[in-house]
């Protein structure tokens, strides 16, 4: 990320970063600073959102703030200054390229904005008026991100009590998240009682109205687009997943001792699927009006559920060159900081096709929803055990096998019947067909 910096005097504009390709704008979802404070170098200034992820923007240089260019919700083209910076020091040039820390403290990447409860003119409701303006952090052996910190100030959360709070974090860490579930479960016995308190005093039941989050909206807005372009056709098919079963099922213990790593059915999918689109390249395109762009590469991107429920996809890029190990390690990478709000911009965009594995909601199957541009996407069902007719040299039997069915949804305008089934028969037959040495 690039921050560029603009000279007027001792007063530096703080513009937009480039935030990846293709993103060209941003929406501001809150200040952290406010005109007057004191800023330092590498301080977070303000959060912002794309349609990919959310950010935050640090200051290139110390001074002051004194002045915001933008206001909250404001959409914001990169390059335009959001804000003014007044510092003692002369610029020598007019960019700066920020040199992103590699500690996981820096990279807490969602938006954060501040709950606050309902005032009742009782004692034990108000929120507290002093708020922690400096905890002496360093006497912590704890390192907290510049967002932590920022949370727990505005919440009025002392270091002691900051320090008692269990991380989830790698080394036990504090991520944003635990300390926004821990004062959300402060938050639950006031309001509690305050419902307690209006229920009293009237007797008529009214049904709640939510606002849709921001990324509600947009998965929203992305849903119903996919359905007015494409005209979705889905076809659906069962394989005997048994031997890869058992084959998983005899390494996943070892690989785990050996790499510390997680073996799931996700990646083992993205190898079939990525085999199996070099076989129908018509499967691995999109559409622009009237024009069909094959694409060169093979970017497979993943659904993955976020705590809040909503779904984020990050992109396996050239997934069919992946050896099946290469596979396991970046999925694995990509869906932990997927559901932290880690994930970079260029790592949630440009797939050419998607795959969605419902089963572990235990969901047998199900119709998914085509991710625009793309033509096709695969949802891969529960395994469940089924009685099954064995075929034999001998004769048929009936025996125990494991069993999943492939839900394809696919745009009918470029693909036609016959290429949505064979494409599913295809990834069926690499299922059955498994190796049993297959060594990873």
């Amino acid at each position: 990320m690039h921050n560029q910096l603009i000279e007027m005097s001792n007063k530096i504009e703080i513009v937009l970063p480039k935030m990846g390709e293709s993103v060209d704008e941003a929406t501001i979802t809150g200040w952290l600073k406010n005109e007057g404070d004191d800023i330092k170098e590498d301080d977070l200034i303000v959060e912002i959102a794309t349609d990919k992820v959310d950010s935050e923007v640090p200051s290139e240089v110390s001074g002051v703030l004194i002045q915001k260019l933008c206001k909250i919700n404001d959409v914001v083209k990169v390059g335009d200054p959001i804000a003014i910076i007044e510092t003692d020091k002369k610029i020598e040039s007019l960019t700066i390229e920020n040199n992103q820390k590699t500690s996981s403290d820096k990279t807490e990447t969602t938006s954060y904005k501040s709950e606050t409860i309902v005032t009742e003119p009782i004692e034990y409701f108000k929120k507290a008026d002093s708020i922690i303006e400096k905890n002496d952090y360093k006497s912590s052996e704890r390192i907290y991100s510049p967002l932590v910190k920022n949370i727990s100030k505005k919440e009025g959360i002392s270091l002691k009590e900051l320090d008692s709070i269990i991380g989830s974090g790698k080394n036990g860490r504090l991520t944003k998240n635990d300390l926004l579930n821990y004062i959300s479960s402060k938050l639950k016995e006031p309001n509690k009682i305050i419902e307690t308190i209006k229920s009293v005093n009237t007797n008529k039941e009214s049904d709640e109205i939510l606002e849709m989050s921001r990324m509600e909206r947009l998965i929203s807005d992305h849903m119903l687009s996919s359905k007015e372009k494409s005209a979705h056709v889905q076809a659906f098919i069962e394989a005997d997943i048994s031997e890869l079963w058992n084959w998983r099922e005899k390494i996943k213990n070892s690989f785990f001792e050996r790499e510390n790593e997680k073996i799931t059915f996700t990646p083992i999918f993205i190898s079939l699927v990525a085999q199996a689109l070099r076989e129908f390249p018509m499967l691995n395109v999109s559409v622009e009006n009237y024009k069909i762009i094959k694409k060169k590469s093979i970017n497979i991107g993943m659904a993955t559920a976020l705590k809040d429920g909503n779904l984020i996809v990050p992109v396996i890029k050239k997934a069919d060159q992946l050896s099946l190990f290469g596979l396991v390690k970046k999925v694995n990478d990509l869906a932990s900081r997927g559901r932290n709000g880690l994930l970079l911009p260029d790592e949630v965009q440009d797939g050419t096709y998607t795959i969605s594995n419902v089963g572990v909601f235990d969901t047998l199957m199900g119709t998914p929803i085509i991710n625009q541009p793309q033509v096709g996407i695969l949802a891969f069902g529960a395994i469940t055990k089924k009685p099954s007719v064995i075929e034999t040299e001998k004769g048929d039997f009936i025996g125990v096998r494991r069993k999943i069915i492939l839900s394809h949804s696919f745009d009918h305008r470029v693909v036609n019947g016959a290429q949505g089934g064979l494409f599913i028969k295809r990834i069926k037959e690499l299922i059955e067909n498994w190796d049993s040495s297959t060594s990873i």
